[in-house]
């Protein structure tokens, strides 16, 4: 009889048979993963990374590379297989993350087969993106890894995606200065590995390519759900308000995240860290609030669960409304959000003052 904690690798082996039976029938699977092989292709062939990218399928959308050159190199293994085994691998591997996550955060088995009827999860699934693998490098490295390499995990994946380095702010607010250094030092280190390697990208990349990726500093596009694409929505610019709530944010969010962590509710402080840098980075598309994983395993109001589903299934994330609610709905509910945690003493939220490993995946 299969057992519950079997479920991840068979969910992770059914995409890879779906990959493998999409190269064999030259099925068009995948988007951001066919750039991130493509970015790799670039880089082993000495083509520009942030021009168009010459190894895009032409049944795939002409996208640009917008992580940093390092992270091309680090996807070179990539250019060993096929785009469709490209998605799969990635889709597989996110399974696995969103188990572990799950785990790591005492989530329920069952949340495991729930949670991929979040929008940010089966989006991200489907696109073949990287969002959950670095959610679980962070989450393991704040929660789980308590050794002399503590901060590496999260310094590489700031190093792919440049996101993730809130959660050096994250460590030195909560104390832990060592892995702060190990983190800001791993992310440093990689990058001058990419300027060594790749040193013309890398001037462009750190020059305007930064800048300029996906319009990151005025994309107003509805599934953009960050402070900076609200702004753009509900004004058609101020970027100065976007800036000022942003700092306001990240100011208020260390204050918080501090507390909690003081107090030994560790899981808050992250998910507090982690919902403030997808609201202040310029571009948060809907896929990368995957972060609602540990949120729902750490919730145990039925009403809260039923209202986060409400919101992240995804129902206004297929086409714009022109409703102000509605094409803001994850910013907006962050906020309400946070601000009910606030005013209601953590309404709706069993805190835990150490994180188990979730007994439920082991019958």
């Amino acid at each position: 009889m299969l057992r519950i904690r079997s479920a991840p690798v068979v969910v992770a082996g059914v995409f890879l048979l779906i990959g493998l039976t999409g190269w064999l029938a030259g099925l068009h699977i995948g988007l951001d993963s066919t750039v991130y092989r493509a970015g790799a292709v670039a880089v082993l062939r000495g083509e520009a990374l942030y021009d168009q990218l010459t190894a895009i399928p032409s049944w795939s959308m002409d996208l640009p590379f917008t992580y940093p050159p390092i992270a091309a190199v680090l996807f070179t293994p990539l250019t060993l297989v096929p785009v469709q085994l490209v998605w799969a691998l990635f889709a597989a591997a996110s399974v696995l993350g969103v188990a572990a996550v799950l785990r790591w955060t005492s989530g329920t088995p069952l949340l495991f087969l729930l949670v991929f009827s979040l929008e940010p999860v089966w989006r991200t699934i489907g696109f073949g993106q990287i969002n959950v693998l670095l959610m679980a490098m962070v989450v393991f490295d704040l929660l789980r890894n308590d050794s002399r390499w503590s901060g590496v995990l999260i310094g590489v994946a700031a190093a792919i995606k440049l996101t993730p380095l809130i959660f050096v702010v994250h460590l030195v607010v909560t104390g832990r200065l060592r892995e702060a250094g190990r983190a800001l030092g791993t992310f440093l280190v990689l990058q001058l590995l990419g300027f060594l390697l790749l040193p013309g990208d890398s001037l462009r990349f750190w020059g305007s390519a930064i800048f300029t990726g996906n319009n990151a500093t005025g994309n107003g596009y509805f599934t953009n759900q960050s402070f900076s694409g609200a702004v753009q929505r509900l004004t058609g610019g101020a970027p100065v308000l976007a800036v000022v709530l942003s700092v306001v944010c990240v100011v208020v969010a260390a204050v918080l995240a501090r507390r909690a962590h003081l107090r030994g509710e560790h899981v808050v402080a992250m998910l507090i860290t982690a919902g403030c840098g997808v609201l202040v980075s310029p571009i948060s598309w809907s896929h990368h609030w995957v972060w609602v994983v540990p949120l729902v395993a750490l919730l145990r109001s039925r009403v809260a669960l039923v209202l986060v589903w409400v919101v992240f299934l995804g129902w206004t994330m297929f086409s714009p409304s022109g409703n102000a609610l509605l094409d803001n709905l994850y910013v907006l509910a962050a906020l309400v959000g946070g601000a009910v945690w606030w005013g209601r003493g953590r309404a709706g939220v069993d805190v835990r003052s150490r994180v188990g490993a979730g007994d439920g995946w082991h019958r």
